[in-house]
């Protein structure tokens, strides 16, 4: 075939949106009232043979629309995905329970066996859910592997109704032999607060088979937490869990502390919960790929706690701590009756700190500006200050040792020196003569807390992120290199050995130009963690 056929072929195919087994009409904007007006979409679904995909999203059904297809899907017994997401935009809600209605009755008359259901994006409330009943607990869905209804508006009720469905249809299928095995479970942005969490959980742990739960922003707190925890311990294959935006407190981060995490992100974790996940992964989730525990009120050494937890973890792409309170320890929270107090308080102060937040941005952005000039002369005075001789490098470097008390100047003063460091004898001597005395200064108790030492550098190397938005610097080998020397001294707490090598082994922008000297303090890193 010419190559001009074949592009004339992959256009053709482009423009009907026709792939193997599916007939697409995604995302094309159209508006079908009635039959007549979806009389061309009916007739491709008739021709079709051996259809087993429908893509209807992003176009507006009525009823009378919904009717004529679901007269032709009555016919198509190899029928096995419904991507029927955002298709009643500007449609009454009263229009949407009897369309879907029609629908799921054709499947049912066709016999069809459903891997995959989305109805995403349609926002249909408990009356929508309720049209989906009949088919959720049909044989249609005994084959049912992915059910998409993120942004539904299913409130509580609508989430009991689901729940009741999921059931139902396990208990119809296992009585066959063939038990309901759903892998992914997404519903995030439903408002199904506690009591729907915990209907659906029941659900979860009768099944056992999922993989993948996105729940986020459901106004889930304690309870509903507690009882997902349960639930996803009878989910051996579980991989991903997203409960982003809910509100777990101390208790329900310690019962999730049991399963596998990846986002909990903006939920309230605390440190203490961080603590009890911490443990739970030192010893368990070998097949860990991400974990978020972001903005969620956790302090600096439980983060820590959580880094060297997840070192050996060999799957793992992201590990998310954005957001660390850098000042005071671990603590005990004090929660217990008051968490649902604190919960309603936290709803009435979202506009405040939003304002708060606001207002803190734009002086931010107003520094930015101001800064800039200031940073380009500091970039200058750097430059210079590489070409000076070692020896001026050496006095100035030792006049700021006794003026080294914080965690922050710690960090600055030790990346300003090794910046400078040169493979040169007298150079080199001076550099590290020069980290051992701030360091070893540093490190004599009780002169600064080493974990607030670790995660300044950690934010100034540009491996995690700062709450204060601090810019990081330009990494240089010289920065790793003086590391590197450092970890091996008898003034480097042996604890922070674990945390330095789970963050140098990660994949980073900031230190892709300094992949030699990384190589070698990974190596060093290794060599001190198997004697410890």
């Amino acid at each position: 075939m010419a190559s001009e056929d074949v592009a004339q072929l992959a256009d053709s195919l482009a423009k009907t949106q026709v792939r193997e087994g599916e007939l697409s009409y995604k995302g094309r904007g159209l508006k079908f009232d009635n039959a007549k007006s979806v009389e061309g979409l009916v007739r491709e679904v008739e021709e079709f043979q051996g259809l087993r995909a429908l893509r209807l999203e992003g176009n507006t059904f009525g009823v009378e629309a919904a009717q004529a297809i679901a007269k032709t899907l009555e016919k198509k017994g190899e029928f096995e995905c419904c991507y029927w997401s955002d298709m009643f935009t500007g449609r009454l809600r009263s229009e949407i329970p009897p369309a879907l209605t029609s629908l799921g009755g054709a499947l049912m008359t066709a016999g069809a066996r459903l891997k995959v259901l989305d109805l995403s994006d349609n926002a249909f409330g408990p009356d929508g859910v309720k049209g989906i009943d009949t088919l959720l607990r049909s044989t249609v869905c005994h084959t049912l592997q992915e059910l998409h209804l993120n942004n539904c508006g299913m409130g509580i009720g609508g989430g009991k109704i689901l729940a009741a469905a999921l059931m139902e249809c396990h208990k119809q299928s296992s009585a066959v032999g063939s038990p309901l095995s759903l892998k992914i479970f997404i519903a995030g942005r439903n408002r199904l607060e506690n009591d729907g969490a915990t209907a659906l959980a029941q659900a979860f742990q009768m099944m056992g088979s999922l993989e993948e739960v996105h729940m986020p922003q459901n106004g889930i707190n304690h309870p509903g937490v507690t009882a997902l925890a349960r639930a996803m311990q009878s989910n051996q294959k579980l991989r991903v869990l997203n409960l982003n935006d809910n509100t777990f407190t101390k208790k329900g981060a310690i019962a999730m502390a049991q399963v596998l995490l990846i986002n909990f992100g903006d939920c309230l974790v605390r440190s203490e919960g961080a603590a009890a996940i911490a443990d739970a992964l030192m010893t368990g989730l070998p097949i860990l790929k991400e974990l978020n525990l972001s903005f969620g009120e956790i302090k600096e050494e439980a983060a820590l706690m959580v880094a060297k937890a997840v070192r050996n973890k060999a799957l793992l792409e992201k590990l998310d701590l954005n957001g660390i309170d850098d000042e005071g320890e671990l603590e005990d929270e004090e929660e217990d009756d008051e968490e649902e107090e604190e919960d309603e308080d936290e709803e009435g102060k979202d506009g405040e700190d939003e304002e708060e937040e606001e207002e803190e941005e734009e002086e931010e952005d107003e520094d930015e500006e101001g800064k800039d000039g200031e940073d380009e002369e500091e970039e200058e005075e750097e430059e210079e200050e590489e070409d000076e001789d070692e020896e001026d490098n050496r006095v100035k470097a030792d006049q700021d040792v006794d003026a080294v008390v914080t965690p922050a100047k710690t960090v600055e003063a030790f990346l300003k020196v090794s910046s400078v460091y040169k493979d040169e004898h007298e150079v080199k001597k001076a550099v590290l003569d020069t980290v051992d005395a701030v360091l070893r200064k540093a490190f004599s108790p009780p002169i600064i807390h080493s974990y607030s030492f670790i995660s300044a550098l950690l934010v100034m190397l540009g491996l995690i992120k700062s709450e204060e938005k601090i810019k990081p610097v330009k990494v240089v080998p010289g920065h790793l290199l003086a590391l590197d020397h450092a970890v091996q001294q008898d003034y480097f707490p042996r604890e922070h050995v674990a945390v330095l090598h789970a963050f140098m082994s990660r994949r980073c922008k900031s230190l892709e130009s300094c992949s030699s000297a990384r190589n070698s303090l990974i190596s060093t890193l290794e060599q001190l963690r198997s004697k410890c």
